[in-house]
């Protein structure tokens, strides 16, 4: 059996959960948050999570995951159609995390934790997240999925990346993110819908309040 190491706040951890439950496949959790102590990184060569331990060996990195799977359970791919088709899965996967997720990262201090933000960083920030926008408008389809009329991993990639930087954008900008995107609101509503969406949005909620000590008791642990 597959088991994945993570936490149930991260929405990456979360990715992951949603492939194994979309495609049917049995896998186990360790909770974990990451660190750098010596016996993680064996599993994970960052620390970062999620990781995945298959019969083969360990796996890190969401995205790589996320193909190993569709590689290893073909039932139900992730990454349908040609290859053209799969490398424009791909190529949305990755601007959602580049130029959505990570440009909105920075700003998760200030948006839910109340720390400072420059205003230097808040205009990069900000910029980025126009960018993305924009680029995601040019590539996406929403038809009514993002690749087209199939659900694939770049769902799943926008429905844990787009509603944190949407978030983000509301809180520190006053700005609805997912306007600027025609059909991004009309998708995020009906992914939200899916049951299995709604199982770990549940367990996302309930994990929240050990997360928000953890991360106290390492601003505690390591103040600035």
């Amino acid at each position: 059996m597959l088991t994945l190491y993570g936490f149930d706040v991260s929405n990456y951890f979360n990715m992951i959960k949603l492939a194994l439950t979309i495609k049917g496949i049995e896998y186990e959790t360790v909770t974990v948050y990451p660190n750098q102590t010596p016996e993680y990184l064996q599993l994970s060569h960052m620390g970062k999570v999620p990781a995945l331990k298959t019969e083969q060996g360990m796996l890190s990195e969401t995205n790589i995951i996320l193909e190993y799977l569709d590689q290893a359970y073909p039932e139900k791919p992730l990454y349908p159609g040609s290859a053209y088709e799969q490398a424009k899965i791909k190529e949305l996967v990755k601007v959602l995390e580049l130029y959505l997720e990570l440009p909105a990262r920075r700003g998760h201090g200030a948006a839910f934790f109340g720390s400072e933000l420059s205003d230097e960083t808040g205009k990069e920030v900000k910029r980025a997240l126009y960018k993305g926008a924009e680029a995601l408008s040019r590539l996406a389809k929403f038809s009514p999925y993002v690749a087209g009329n199939e659900f694939t991993a770049a769902d799943i990639m926008f429905l844990y990346s787009a509603d944190l930087a949407a978030a983000v954008a509301h809180k520190l900008f006053n700005i609805d993110l997912l306007s600027l995107v025609p059909g991004a609101k009309e998708l995020m509503t009906l992914l939200n819908e899916n049951e299995a969406v709604k199982k770990i949005a549940l367990q996302r909620k309930e994990a929240n309040v050990a997360f928000k000590q953890y991360v106290t008791n390492l601003n505690n642990t390591n103040p600035p």
